[in-house]
């Protein structure tokens, strides 16, 4: 072996420790929340722990545990992005040692550090461990059923285990959406692997388990899955992720091809990490077949309920799988790395260079957030300079950008509606679809606008194309006083002719 198992323990603890700090200096750059989060919380902050089992406003849908949680920790800790992104972050943080666990178990020793450093610096595990989404527990309630269950193969249950782990699957069914697919996908793959004699026995003991996973999610479709499945905004935006057919090969190899980019991360090295998947896959399948069918079990599930048209396979709602499958990269990338250096000088220098092009691009990339956080749509900057430089009697128009974000930070800078308006769109910079007639009905009929000759304009999140088209088109308007610029986030400050 080329490095001992005591130096490649210490890799994959330090590959943790990585993981750990770069997720809490993402944490503790404290970025605006962008449209989904205010969404989101939105929901969170304005309604009690029972409204939370109502359908979400601002068409959105979250698990209740999840919502509870960040519920708590607003009540905790105040109405801040510190409070509703430090559950995710601890969902992030308990993920590395749960891979880090699981990895032990299924993987080759070489191939535990590398599934660490991939998992600790992909830019999407890395990225979700702090939004306020409920996307990394997705991550750690699949790898702590995959390492309660994966122990339970073969082995008949008592009374007071069927009733924990039964408890222990309801809690995790409240946290995440995804976990059923988890549940179902390694427990069907653990009665394929229980020898035939004894698959009997094990499945009559495991009834009255899956029984009370049934009720879970029974009372769970019932008070929140249902109302989540009649929106039709939802379901319009999950349509084209579902395959046409059940013959649709096209869609599962597209799918299949667009997960490495997303929600894995593998951005720039994708086509060499699907390269390594396969032969990570063959390595498995050759040595440890009943490892690479739990591995593979939830994607199988998904995959059916994606058919089924139940559950859209579509980046972030899918990255509960993506522990999984870096798990058989790192076997992949192990082999090339350990099996081509006994080999020929040209074998052994193709595997070190894969391995260096499938590692490193993560790893400098997560590396620069150290210095350079990563930011989205940051408005809240922009409303802390109007605040502070705003006019008794100014307007505030928003003219592009999430209006939920933007309505989050306005109560919280104490706007309120009657002091500032909203076009959610913008086309509003357009020179196609917009004139000074288009402005002149907006000003009539807008009360917040009418009789105010000085107005702040905000864009958030407005694509890089439209920028350029802001101000040539806020000119035909009036007389420019003020500008101020954040990431993605901007505002002028216009005298009205």
């Amino acid at each position: 072996m080329l490095l001992k198992p005591k130096l490649l323990n210490y890799l994959a603890l330090l590959a943790i420790l990585f993981g750990i700090i770069i997720r809490c200096v993402q944490y503790l750059s404290n970025r605006s929340l962008w449209g989904d989060e205010a969404s989101i919380a939105l929901n969170i902050v304005d309604r009690s722990y029972l409204e939370l089992l109502h359908p979400l406003d601002y068409n959105q849908a979250a698990p209740p545990g999840f919502l509870w949680i960040e519920k708590l920790a607003v009540q905790l800790f105040g109405n801040n992005e510190y409070a509703l992104r430090l559950f995710p972050l601890i969902a992030g943080i308990i993920s590395l040692f749960a891979l880090y666990e699981l990895a032990k178990k299924t993987v080759s020793v070489i191939a535990i550090p590398i599934a660490l450093i991939l998992f600790a610096s992909l830019k999407e595990p890395l990225y979700y461990a702090t939004e306020v989404k409920q996307y990394s527990s997705d991550v750690m309630v699949a790898l702590l059923i995959c390492l309660l269950l994966i122990s339970l193969q073969n082995k008949i249950l008592g009374t007071s285990k069927i009733i924990l782990i039964g408890g222990l699957g309801i809690v995790a069914l409240w946290l995440s959406h995804p976990a059923i697919f988890v549940l179902a996908g390694i427990e069907i793959a653990n009665l394929i692997l229980t020898p035939a004699l004894r698959r009997k026995e094990i499945l009559i003991n495991r009834l009255s388990l899956y029984l009370i996973w049934m009720i879970g999610l029974i009372f769970l479709y019932f008070i929140t899955l249902t109302n989540i499945a009649k929106n039709q905004n939802l379901h319009n935006a999950w349509l084209p992720e579902y395959p046409q057919s059940i013959f649709d090969f096209i869609w599962l190899i597209h799918s299949f091809r667009r997960f490495f980019e997303q929600p894995l991360g593998f951005q720039i090295m994708d086509e060499v990490a699907i390269v390594v998947f396969i032969i990570g896959s063959i390595v498995l399948l050759r040595k440890k077949k009943q490892i690479f069918l739990i591995l593979m079990s939830q994607l199988l599930v998904t995959l059916v309920a994606a058919y089924l048209h139940k559950y859209p396979f579509r980046s972030r709602l899918i990255l509960f799988l993506t522990p999984f499958f870096i798990l058989i990269i790192a076997e992949g990338t192990a082999f090339l790395f350990s099996h081509f250096t006994n080999a020929q000088k040209v074998k052994r220098a193709t595997g070190l260079i894969i391995a260096i092009l499938l590692i490193f691009p993560p790893v400098i990339q997560s590396s620069i957030y150290f210095f350079r956080p990563e930011t989205r749509h940051e408005i809240r900057p922009i409303l802390e300079y109007i605040k502070t430089n705003q006019k008794p009697d100014d307007a505030i128009f928003l003219a592009g950008g999430s209006p939920d974000q933007f309505q989050y930070y306005a109560a919280k800078y104490g706007y309120s509606k009657s002091m500032y308006y909203i076009l959610p769109y913008d086309d509003f910079f357009n020179p196609e679809t917009f004139s000074e007639q288009t402005w002149e009905e907006i000003k009539r009929t807008t009360p917040q606008l009418q009789n105010k000759q000085r107005v702040w304009f905000v864009v958030s999140g407005l694509r890089r194309a439209r920028k350029v088209l802001v101000k040539p088109s806020l000119d035909r308007l009036g007389q420019k006083l003020d500008y101020f610029s954040k990431p993605e986030s901007l505002t002028y400050l216009y005298q009205l002719k």
